[in-house]
């Protein structure tokens, strides 16, 4: 018998309240040497993730419930799903089918990136203070995934339509499932194209979490980045080749006052290396996170990147 199922026995006897589950899942996630990086960096927050998701409860559960007790069929369900956390590497959101953005929760699973982009803290502060003053009427998120950002972009800026783009089929259900969950189905439109081609009109603010991680480092990532669809994570030699595509042509899609904002994780450096013209402003995030430039329309038209029409 394995460790984990000697573990996993004295679990069955002993544990019965969710603090009891969170605190062994912890030491068994530490002892297992798992990694982390979808949506928590310890093993502590992923034990939570885990355990709150098995049993259908929200963050921010009251003090007295952690020492509930908890029913045999649920004490197994969360046994079984840390086990399967240990032993498959597979991420806490894809065995709870649950992630957190920007407040709100969404479906996911491996059709789909787990959200986890700082962007949610941009989009919290309604992109203070750049959209500050501004009406924003037109928002277009490129490489939308679960649709996360559309989403939360919509309830921000509740008067604004919001467009999100994917060329997955199989993410833009996902998108499209979580969409209707929370009630946006007037506001969020979703559209298959491969970054610009399907869309038209000029935006106020387009929002991307393109794919960025180069060849190299995709072979490299941990086990549990292999449950993610490849096509979210990879793009090209350098980790570029959308974002490249983005600054061609998000100039000809973007209002006179719009702004830009990309996420381009490790490919920073390849990227400032390319366009050293650029004046890229690199983010700072209170909760953490960075790798985000913003770039507004005019700074693209003075560095001869097209306007809109």
């Amino acid at each position: 018998m394995s460790s984990l199922a000697i573990s996993m026995a004295a679990a069955r006897a002993e544990l019965r309240t969710p603090a009891d589950f969170v605190r062994w899942g912890t030491s068994r996630f530490n002892e297992a040497g798992l990694c982390f990086g979808h949506g928590a960096d310890n093993a502590l927050d992923e034990a939570l993730a885990l355990v709150l998701g098995t049993l259908h409860l929200e963050p921010g559960l009251p003090a007295e419930l952690w020492q509930a007790a908890l029913t045999e069929p649920e004490r197994e369900q969360v046994l079984v799903n840390l086990a399967r956390r240990i032993e498959e590497r597979i991420p806490a959101a894809y065995i709870t089918h649950t992630a957190w953005f920007a407040g709100s929760a969404y479906y996911v699973d491996e059709r789909v990136l787990v959200p986890r982009s700082p962007i949610a803290e941009l989009v919290e502060g309604g992109f203070s203070p750049w959209m500050d003053g501004v009406e924003v009427a037109h928002v277009l998120d490129l490489c939308t995934g679960c649709g996360c950002i559309a989403a939360a972009c919509a309830q921000v800026f509740p008067e604004a339509a919001v467009v999100g783009v994917d060329l997955s089929l199989e993410a833009l259900a996902v998108a499209h499932r979580n969409i209707e969950a929370l009630g946006l189905e007037e506001q969020v439109a979703l559209l298959e194209s491969d970054l610009f081609s399907q869309v038209e009109g000029a935006f106020d603010l387009i929002v991307s979490n393109p794919p960025y991680v180069s060849e190299a480092s995709v072979a490299a990532l941990p086990d549990e980045y292999h449950h993610e669809p490849a096509m979210g994570l990879a793009s090209g030699a350098d980790g570029l080749d959308c974002t490249h595509r983005i600054l061609r042509e998000a100039g000809r899609y973007l209002a006179p006052h719009g702004v830009l904002v990309v996420e381009v994780g490790e490919s920073r450096p390849a990227l400032t290396a390319a366009y050293p013209e650029l004046p890229f402003m690199w983010l700072d995030f209170v909760r953490g996170g960075e790798n985000i430039f913003l770039l507004t329309a005019a700074e693209l038209v003075e560095h001869g990147f097209s306007p809109a029409s």
